[in-house]
């Protein structure tokens, strides 16, 4: 019986070093932080990774969140990790938060509350810290429950893909190849002791649901090796995503005009003809650039952006969960996360003539409009050097020089601006122009005008004015490119 208990508490540990290598979570002298909640989960990754130290030259600390929830219990949790750190010698980080309170003012879920708040407290701490590596418990059935409920919630490939062994850059989870009762009995053979929380027992959580009573079923009635099988349907699902990723990408970099962290800005004319599972994963990835993540996200929002994508009319806008704006103007689509909730950015019409702006433009060159977050490049040329720009789309604009004089000027839209639309004899108010072309009232009094000698000659984004077109005779041009940040 020893012999073979030594050898079960050997090939726990083997497979924990077959995990690290295979997936290269560690660099030998990586700081890494691992977070220990003090359950059976978190005490043995941090009695493997320092098992695991001496070998790699590993620098290791102790992470831990007192999410409050459970009062006395919590910080009693907080003791025990602790002195855990102590009896290792290891640096330990703690930080107490109001959960709840989070949860209250986010109108998130508690487990999302919960969830939201360890991240932030580990990466945080991480890069303050100077840690190459943020080390997390997560196993076998950990993974598996999470495909069944993202299963039930509709989720496609890449939500039953399950937990990924490496996120980013940062985040390893070295026990994901380990059932739960391997780590059980790891901590048995190791002599060590581990706090439980009463909470993973409550059933109106979803997830203790599936942990304690539908994979039992399923195992006794169903498919005894049930874990086993989610978790090689998520290994499989998981090597296909990247796969199609690496098949998406000349797509999505061919459709992408600018993309900031804040800002994506996709090329309409670019994605037409796209097959809708392409369009679903460019959607998905243009907001999760600008989001961080896809929680919130569902099929149906990302279904609601294709159709603005797709739609007749060149403008609208579509508002996403977390501060996520989607906006359609003319030949882009325009995916930004906000810093105010959106119920507070519009613009009333009000409050249009506040919302000014004025740059002056001696010489050709690039102008940033910090009001916008936006540039506009002015080039010149001679007509010759032009490809046939009748499809240049509306974002740019081509001028006849002799009909300017500098200094140009750019500014925002104010009342009582006229303008003589490109094909058209007469003028024309601007407020009548966007009505016609359906730009929405909140797009109106943030969109640019170019001026020269006192005369609006591009409505930018729109349309030129007929008097500055390239004639026959034109020889100099003057090109206008707007873009989005």
């Amino acid at each position: 019986m020893p012999a073979s208990r030594k050898g079960y508490k050997n090939k726990v540990f083997r497979t924990v070093e077959k995990t690290v290598a295979a997936h290269e979570m560690f660099k030998p002298q990586d700081s890494v932080l691992v977070g220990v909640s003090g359950g059976p989960d978190s005490v043995a990754l941090l009695h493997a990774l320092i098992t695991l130290a001496s070998g790699l030259s590993l620098k290791l600390g102790v992470a831990h969140l007192n999410h409050g929830l459970r009062l006395q219990a919590s910080d009693d949790d907080a003791i025990f990790v602790a002195s855990l750190a102590d009896r290792f010698d290891l640096p330990f980080y703690v930080h107490k938060v109001d959960v709840r309170k989070y949860q209250h003012d986010n109108r998130l879920s508690l487990e999302e509350a919960g969830r939201r708040v360890r991240y932030a407290f580990l990466t945080d701490l991480a890069a303050k810290g100077r840690f190459d590596k943020i080390a997390l418990g997560h196993h076998a059935d950990d993974n598996a429950e999470l495909v069944l409920m993202n299963l039930f919630r509709g989720s496609g490939p890449l939500g039953i893909s399950g937990i990924p062994p490496v996120r980013g850059v940062k985040i390893v989870r070295p026990l994901i190849k380990l059932r739960r009762s391997d780590i059980l009995e790891y901590l048995k053979l190791n002599g060590l002791t581990y706090v439980s929380d009463r909470t993973n027992l409550d059933l109106k959580h979803l997830r203790n649901r599936v942990r304690h009573q539908l994979i039992p079923l399923l195992k006794t009635s169903y498919n005894p090796k049930i874990i086993e099988t989610l978790n090689r349907l998520a290994s499989i699902l998981s090597a296909e995503e990247e796969w199609m990723e690496d098949v998406l990408r000349p797509i999505l970099d061919a459709a992408i005009l600018n993309a900031g962290p804040k800002t994506v800005t996709l090329s309409v004319s670019k994605l037409d003809g796209v097959h809708i599972a392409a369009l679903r994963r460019i959607i998905r990835n243009a907001v999760e650039r600008i989001k961080g993540d896809l929680r919130r996200i569902t099929f149906a929002h990302v279904d609601a952006v294709i159709r603005l994508l797709e739609s007749p009319q060149p403008f609208g806008n579509l508002d996403l969960p977390d501060r996520v704006r989607v906006r359609r103007m003319q030949g882009v689509l325009l995916i930004s996360k906000e810093q105010k909730a959106l119920r507070d950015l519009d613009i009333k019409p009000d409050q249009d003539e506040t919302f000014t702006f004025e740059y002056s433009i001696n010489k050709p060159g690039t102008l940033f409009i910090k009001e916008l977050n936006a540039q506009i490049k002015f080039s010149e040329t001679r007509v010759e050097h032009l490809s046939d720009f009748s499809h240049a789309g509306h974002l740019t604009g081509f001028f006849d020089m002799n009909r300017l004089g500098f200094p140009l000027i750019v500014r925002n839209v104010r009342p009582g601006d006229r303008f003589k639309p490109l094909g058209m004899t007469g003028t024309q108010k601007l407020k009548d122009f966007f009505i016609n072309q359906k730009v929405p009232r909140t797009e109106r009094a943030k969109c640019p005008v170019l001026l020269s000698r006192g005369k609006i000659i591009w409505v930018v984004g729109h349309r030129i004015d007929e008097s500055v077109k390239v004639m026959p005779a034109t020889g100099k041009v003057l090109k206008g490119e707007l873009r989005l940040a």
